[in-house]
């Protein structure tokens, strides 16, 4: 059983992995509900204000059920609570959640999830980490209490490393940075990676406080670094690199309304609490060691005989996966 909590977990810690920085200021969690050994959902938190991994977890799961339910129709986080609350008629008696992060037990803009976890009468709650948030925690007390049972430590070094970043950005700034390259590990010649990943790329950039990108690509590139392939249309105010003050005005970066761009060789001058560094090997290696984590996007779709090896960056891989069938995510943090 403990290899089948295992794989359940995992789901959750590979669902999660898709939202990460999406949900900033809030952490990535994934949840998956189980019933006679079938996964019946799989979900994650996608953005902040928006329902928990577990209530939308047990919301998929209840439509397996009851598919014409008037539930399909809510997302709101409080109308799916309510709904669940009133209507759950005891489908969750013998099922298990498995949610990579312990339930909030606070109110909060989503009620907690504790308290509907002990409503809808789960029957056992698996837990990869407790929350390090005093403010949302002790929705496992709350569990215990209402006589759930509850196990703890499913994958934790998994769902360890999913938090990372929440856990950075609760106690200080948090910086990471992006780059794209082939698997060959060229970076030149434009787009390297497919829409998918650049939509994604867009979307993280609207929860940003700053974007950092080297004097030198600017001058170059002649970037926008706008967010017109997300959902929303903020854009991140901008951080230059460089020792060199005067850039051409005209460049599209500039124009970009609503922003603020500043050129500085400072980089320890930075005091915004979530920031992307973008750039290439060389910008990498100068500031690596100002990162919390490296997101690096890996393209095949140009097939080479050499290909690149991550390690070679002396950081450490703590997570990958694909999000079509040409590019690769990884994640990684020094070691």
């Amino acid at each position: 059983m403990a290899a089948a909590n295992e794989q359940f977990m995992q789901l959750a810690v590979d669902k999660a992995w898709k939202y990460q920085f999406l949900t900033y200021p809030n952490p990535a969690v994934g949840a998956v509900v189980v019933k006679g050994g079938r996964v019946l959902s799989t979900e994650a938190h996608k953005e902040a204000g928006k329902p928990h991994a577990e209530v939308l977890a047990l919301k998929e799961a209840y439509l397996t059920k009851y598919p014409n339910s008037s539930l399909r129709f809510l997302d709101n986080s409080h109308e799916i609570h309510h709904y669940l609350t009133l209507n759950h008629k005891d489908f969750f008696n013998d099922c298990q959640i498995y949610v990579t992060l312990e339930p909030c037990n606070h109110m909060g803009k989503t009620p907690a999830c504790a308290m509907l976890l002990e409503a809808v009468g789960i029957e056992k709650v698996y837990i990869g980490t407790l929350d390090p948030n005093k403010q949302a925690s002790g929705g496992l007390q709350r569990l215990k209490d209402a006589g759930i049972k509850v196990e703890t430590g499913i994958c934790k070094e998994e769902t360890d490393n999913l938090l990372f970043p929440f856990k950075t950005w609760q106690k200080k700034n948090f910086s990471f940075f992006k780059i794209a390259m082939r698997e060959d590990g060229s970076v030149e010649g434009g787009y390297i990676t497919t829409k998918d990943s650049l939509e994604l790329v867009h979307n993280i950039r609207t929860k940003l406080d700053l974007m950092v990108i080297g004097g030198e690509t600017v001058r170059v590139d002649r970037p926008t670094l706008d967010t017109r392939f997300a959902k929303s249309p903020k854009s991140p105010d901008i951080f230059i690199y460089s020792k060199q003050k005067e850039f051409d005005r005209t460049i599209p970066l500039f124009g970009v309304k609503n922003r603020e761009v500043k050129i500085s060789s400072d980089i320890e001058s930075i005091d915004k609490n979530f920031v992307m560094i973008e750039g290439g090997l060389n910008l990498l290696n100068m500031l690596k060691s100002s990162c919390d984590m490296v997101m690096l996007f890996i393209s095949h779709k140009e097939k080479s005989k050499k290909l690149f090896d991550p390690e070679t960056l002396g950081l450490k891989t703590i997570h990958s996966y694909f999000i079509n069938e040409f590019d690769e995510i990884l994640f990684l943090i020094n070691p």
